[in-house]
């Protein structure tokens, strides 16, 4: 195999670091123009909802690129998908910085993050190229450790930028963030992939590909699962800057200390996985990362109806986004362990998943006019109850069906 385990500790540390670079391809992008999304409505005269739509645009941009670049990738490696992937996401940042319009910026958003998810799909199919079952699902938990500084650092990035230039700056740093990477990945991540590992590349294979694994009920339910916690977290995104600047009056500075706050849970969560998985299932702390998200979202919404105050909101949040750190990588690894042989369109089939039940979660929040906290915590309360369901559909007891894979992570 072109890419073998990573024997140094300094070997182990670029790899991860380049992997979680190219898997914070998406809260960089989603996070990062947060705290503009009041000036933005200013600058344009638009309401909230219209605001929004960039946000939706490129969450299917970056659910959408993932059909392609997957499938593609298990025919023609990794490497060269992702290196367009990385060009094209570069260019459409730079755009941009020009658009003279919301729905001109929701266009460009899309392309972007169509690009984009190349580096999200590929950075988890080369994980399930190289490790299996418990190993994938740390390997899984120390990228959250990565990809969690990015909603750490992206909304006081953005933040602190507002002060210096207008949102049109925020892009001209994603477009470095992209250069960057298109530098960094032909000199520090070899080929995972070997020619004869890969796929016919053509629609009807993938089709079929994508066929079976849906016809799996174990792939299907924890990839809703992971997709519905997803979404949960994507209402928290779209609707926290109006409510938490516009309801409780938090400055832009305030809301990206208070944003990464939050992810700060979700690393944390993402890290006491890794560190339980070794003694407890993935299956297992996949439920209890779930039933904790549930009762979050339960006391946000009576802390929101009973006007509870800042405090309590604040709190609850942190626990539904602390419960994500359990609730994601194990659902990941639960659900790419069906079919390794095909990671890649696995991989774009659970993070498209998760992307478009984002983009759903993203204008349903903005139906509502920002007088509280309220939609925001029932829409939260109603994906996390989805997300539990999704599990109890993949540990039903299956009479017959499509048969679980060998790398199949165990169930003690």
């Amino acid at each position: 195999m072109p890419l073998t385990l990573p024997r140094t500790r300094l070997q182990r540390l670029r790899l991860f670091l380049l992997l979680g670079s190219l898997s914070a391809f998406g809260p960089l992008s989603i996070d990062m123009y947060l705290p503009a999304f009041p000036a933005l409505a200013r600058e344009f005269h638009a309401p909230q909802s219209q605001v929004q739509v960039t946000l939706t645009a490129c969450v299917i941009g970056l659910a959408l690129g993932q059909l392609l670049a997957g499938p593609v990738s298990d025919a023609l490696g990794r490497r060269r998908p992702l290196l367009v992937g990385l060009a094209a996401y570069a260019i459409a940042s730079l755009a941009c910085v020009w658009a003279p319009s919301l729905y001109t910026l929701a266009g460009l958003r899309f392309v972007q993050g169509f690009a984009g998810a190349a580096g999200i799909v590929i950075a988890r199919a080369v994980v399930t190229d190289v490790f299996s079952g418990a190993a994938a699902a740390r390997v899984y938990s120390r990228l959250i450790l990565v990809v969690g500084l990015a909603p750490i650092l992206a909304p006081l990035i953005g933040g602190q930028l507002l002060q210096l230039t207008s949102w049109r700056g925020v892009f001209v740093v994603l477009a470095a963030y992209g250069l960057v990477l298109l530098v960094a990945v032909p000199a520090g991540l070899p080929e995972s992939l070997p020619a004869e590992r890969r796929r016919d590349g053509g629609l009807r294979n993938t089709a079929s590909t994508a066929r079976r694994l849906l016809a799996n009920r174990r792939f299907l339910g924890f990839s809703l699962a992971a997709g519905f916690a997803a979404a949960a977290m994507f209402a928290y995104i779209a609707a926290s800057p109006f409510v938490l600047q516009g309801v409780y009056g938090v400055s832009p500075q305030l809301f990206g200390i208070l944003f990464s706050v939050n992810a700060l849970g979700l690393v944390l969560g993402s890290q006491v996985s890794g560190a339980l998985v070794r003694r407890r299932s993935p299956r297992r702390l996949l439920a209890v990362g779930l039933a904790a998200m549930v009762a979050g979202a339960v006391a946000l919404t009576l802390s929101s109806l009973a006007g509870l105050g800042l405090t309590a909101i604040l709190v609850s949040l942190f626990v539904v986004l602390s419960s994500l750190g359990l609730v994601l990588p194990n659902a990941t690894v639960l659900a790419m362990s069906e079919q390794p042989e095909a990671a890649g369109t696995a991989s774009a089939l659970v993070g498209v998943l998760q992307f478009l039940l984002g983009a759903l979660a993203a204008p349903l929040v903005g139906l509502w006019s920002v007088q509280s906290a309220v939609p925001m915590a029932m829409m939260i309360a109603a994906f996390a109850g989805c997300a539990a369901l999704g599990l109890l559909v993949a540990v039903r007891p299956q009479r017959t069906g499509y048969p679980t894979a060998a790398r199949a992570v165990p169930e003690h």
